[in-house]
């Protein structure tokens, strides 16, 4: 007895006990099995794809930006001197790119005219990759008079090859259809299908005049593997006021990067409270499974086992099972992405070939491995330092102790995941607010069911026996009240967030947006054009409400004394550092801004220049009024004098710009002119044949486009939130599962006592029922809170909408989402009732 006391048991032995013990259809580890394979499951996917998307636009590089570096700029092209010092870099292609209207043949149903992305390469053109056509084709140096198209410009106008388009008063055929724009990724947002033109092609059309809203690109192959980051940290020394925008191969399409890099963390670490929420189900699980081991564990310890010997038994059961459980999670995660990449592969940039990755599988891995660790080690603990006696009285007598040393190794593991999290994050601030969240909302579910586990035992008994019966259940030995607090608190919380994201976000784009959007933007009307512009309008449309601004383009190149080249990192608030923006000038206040800070200058300035600035733009960059900026337009410096801030209402869809001018800084620099029309849409098809008659340069947007198009990307990220919280959800009815089945061998023991004193099935399930009814009903109401305090948050702070949720629906989803989670309740709990009182105590 004494050597078995002293830890006789070595590994092995306990291997071979825990082998033969376990058994080969995991029951009762079940529920641990399947919560740590659907959050590994998560993660891994989720890292696993982000990696493939980004490492895919990485290595891809040359070939989406067309060259090793690319320069460009706005409303201008490379002077000769320009053009030379990149030539000597390399060898060097030229592009232009810019909207126009392409009017078709007007076949059948076919528009008059298409909005699309007019593109002119020269002979060079493309640098790295191959432009590939339809059927086969070939491409070469396009002549002065063809064009290709993409397939959706050729379904909209219902053209073909050998086909006729016109550009403004040029003619171009129909050379091929384009199969594969090897740059295309690079380009960014485009508002239509594109069509490529030589350069030659495109004076035809007649779209690079004065003022006309163009961008020159000029990709280069350089010499001798220079490094592209020490070429452009010259070419930044060499042409400081140039207002030039630089990319390189390494990141070739830094907005799509950004994008699923943002979009990768978010859901990543939805995982991750997913799998946190999975932990508790992993706890019900070990507990459930441990119950029905109990008199095996008491038998043991009658037998000299020490508590060592258990803990190394149970523990190397359920450390197979979570290896398993973590393994099969890294193959399907790994595995995957592939699925996902071939159902949404028009929605990506770039369509990623399989690959193993390591670096989020192992992220994945060590957080499936850690948070099963931490979920584990308590009902364990309890079941190892529980003498053979209390583990025999279990069912009627609850002692929960939990010693120092396991409280101990959950704190590291628990620390391990917040600091794996944090390290892994491309926003650390974030990553802690997400986290923090998740915790502040487990501990005030924890408080809560604490509290109506004590309460529910000081309360008066009821005199109704199945209301005795249903309080009685939630503080009873064994009651599972605060992980149902927990799952029920969870997943009604879910909906209700996801119910108020979702209306809020259909009503900012159904309802706020039509009712303040204008019909149509017109681009590139030529400045001495304004008056006859306004008048054709007002001639077809008299009840027209315009707005017409001076457009065009600058680089913010330096604030308060710094020069931006000299930054090292650019604030993610700070979007507008980045590149080319729309600026104008203006002697009124412009339409949709509200002055907030400074004075307007007077109609009639002519002094130095002076500038509005948006001010949120001006806390970002900690600007205030009297602050001096500078702007490269069109390749010229202006230092300009902040004069005032104001608020800019961007949901308007008409012009919002950051920078608006004095006249008497931009008056002079060719431009073109922008416009908005509000109008009857009765009478757009009549304004747009009447303008693109007059003004054959000029490009007409259909809002009502731009808005399907924000429709889209919001509905595909809407998506992408609702299926990883779905796993959140998962993971909150398994942990409801795990409750259910924690509780079974304690409810079993309660139902066959019920049935010998006398009680039908139906009295017993009704106690049930009215149990989690009770608690589902209390749980409501902080869920409602909780859920519409999280959804306002995302809603108002991360997306900048008005907060507009339906509350019908919302409250309509709560209730769905009570009485589903009752129901799962409710048939967990069907087992119990069929056991026979014979069977039940003999296994009691």
């Amino acid at each position: 007895m004494t050597r078995a006391r002293a830890g006789a048991l070595g590994w092995g032995s306990s291997w071979r006990i825990a082998r033969r013990d376990l058994h080969t259809g995991f029951r009762g580890l079940r529920l641990l099995f399947l919560c740590l394979l659907l959050g590994v499951t998560t993660l891994a996917a989720i890292g696993s794809l982000t990696t493939a998307i980004t490492g895919e636009l990485s290595a891809r590089g040359r070939t989406l930006l067309g060259g090793d570096i690319e320069v460009a700029m706005t409303q201008r092209q490379a002077s000769a001197s320009e053009h030379a010092a990149l030539a000597a870099l390399g060898q060097v292609s030229d592009t232009i790119r810019t909207r126009a209207m392409a009017r078709g043949p007007g076949r059948g149903n076919a528009p008059e005219a298409v909005l699309t992305e007019l593109k002119g390469v020269d002979g060079r053109y493309p640098l790295y990759g191959a432009l590939t056509l339809e059927r086969g084709g070939a491409y070469r140096p396009l002549a002065p008079d063809a064009v290709l198209i993409d397939r959706a410009l050729a379904e909209r106008l219902l053209v073909r090859p050998g086909d006729t388009l016109r550009y403004g008063e040029a003619s171009f055929q129909v050379a091929g259809i384009i199969a594969n724009e090897p740059d295309r990724v690079s380009e960014g947002f485009t508002l239509g299908p594109v069509a490529i033109v030589s350069l030659e092609g495109l004076k035809r059309a007649g779209s690079i005049q004065p003022g006309a809203l163009y961008k020159a690109k000029y990709r280069v192959r350089l010499n001798g593997g220079a490094d592209p980051d020490k070429v452009i940290d010259r070419l930044k020394v060499r042409f400081p006021s140039a207002g030039w925008e630089y990319k390189d191969r390494s990141r070739a399409a830094p907005g799509s990067s950004r994008f699923f890099e943002r979009m990768g963390q978010f859901l990543s670490l939805i995982g991750l409270a997913a799998l946190v929420i999975a932990g508790i189900g992993v706890s019900n699980g070990v507990s459930s499974y441990l119950a029905l081991k109990r008199n095996s564990i008491a038998t043991l310890k009658i037998l000299g086992a020490t508590s060592g010997d258990i803990a190394r038994i149970y523990l190397l059961q359920i450390g197979a099972v979570a290896l398993l459980a973590v393994t099969g999670g890294l193959l399907l995660g790994a595995l995957l992405p592939m699925a996902l990449v071939a159902l949404a592969r028009d929605l990506l940039p770039v369509a990623p070939g399989f690959g193993i990755f390591p670096i989020p599988l192992l992220t994945s891995a060590a957080y499936g491995s850690l948070i099963a660790l931490a979920f584990a080690l308590p009902p364990l603990a309890r079941a190892r330092t529980q003498p053979a006696a209390a583990q025999f009285r279990g069912v009627v007598e609850d002692r929960a102790t939990i010693d120092r040393r396991t409280v101990a190794v959950v704190a590291v593991a628990a620390a391990l995941v917040v600091v794996l999290a944090l390290a892994t994050a491309r926003d650390t601030l974030f990553a802690g607010m997400v986290l923090g969240s998740v915790a502040a909302i487990l501990l005030l579910l924890l408080a809560i069911g604490s509290a109506i586990r004590r309460l529910a035992a000081r309360m008066p008994r009821p005199r109704t026996p199945l209301l005795r019966l249903a309080l009685a259940n939630l503080h009873r030995p064994g009651a599972q009240t605060v992980a149902l607090v927990i799952a029920l608190g969870l997943a009604q919380t879910l909906f209700v967030t996801l119910a108020a994201i979702q209306t809020s976000l259909s009503a900012e784009i159904s309802r706020t947006v039509p009712q303040k959007a204008p019909n149509q933007i017109i681009l590139d009307i030529p400045s001495e054009g304004r008056g006859r512009f306004a008048d054709m309008v007002r001639a077809i449309a008299p009840e027209a409400r315009l707005n017409v601004v001076p457009s065009l383009r600058g680089t913010i190149t330096a604030y308060g004394g710094k020069r931006v080249s000299d930054l090292k990192v650019i604030p993610d608030d700070a979007w507008f550092l980045r590149g080319e923006r729309g600026v104008t000038y203006s002697d009124v206040l412009p339409q949709g801004s509200e002055l907030t800070a400074g004075r307007w200058w007077p109609s009639s300035y002519s002094g130095p220049p002076l500038v509005s600035l948006d001010q949120q733009a001006a806390k970002v960059l900690a600007l205030q009024v009297g602050d001096p900026i500078t702007v490269s337009v069109l390749g010229r410096e202006i230092e300009a004098r902040i004069a005032s801030l104001r608020k800019v209402n961007w949901d308007t869809m008409g012009f919002n710009y950051v920078l608006v001018f004095s006249p008497s800084a931009l008056a002079s620099a060719p431009h073109s002119l922008t416009a908005t029309i509000d109008m009857d849409v009765r009478h757009e098809g009549a304004v747009s044949r009447a303008l693109l008659a007059a003004f054959p340069s000029a490009s007409i947007i259909a809002v009502s486009d731009v808005i399907g198009q924000v429709r889209n990307v919001l509905d595909q990220m809407a998506t992408a939130i609702l299926l990883s919280a779905s796993v959140a959800i998962l993971a909150g009815i398994a942990v409801l599962i795990g409750a259910i089945a924690a509780s079974r061998q304690a409810r079993s023991y309660d139902s066959v006592i019920l049935k010998m004193l006398g009680a039908t099935r139906w009295q017993i399930l009704g106690a049930q029922a009215l149990e989690y009814a009770l608690l589902s009903a209390l749980l409501a109401i902080l869920a409602f809170g909780l859920g519409i305090a999280a959804a306002s948050y995302v809603i108002i702070d991360l997306f900048d909408f008005d907060w507009a949720p339906d509350w019908l629906v919302v409250l309509g989803t709560l209730a769905v989402g009570s009485v589903l989670t009752l129901g799962i309740g409710m048939l967990g709990s069907l087992p119990v009732l069929s056991a026979r009182p014979a069977q039940a105590l003999r296994r009691l």
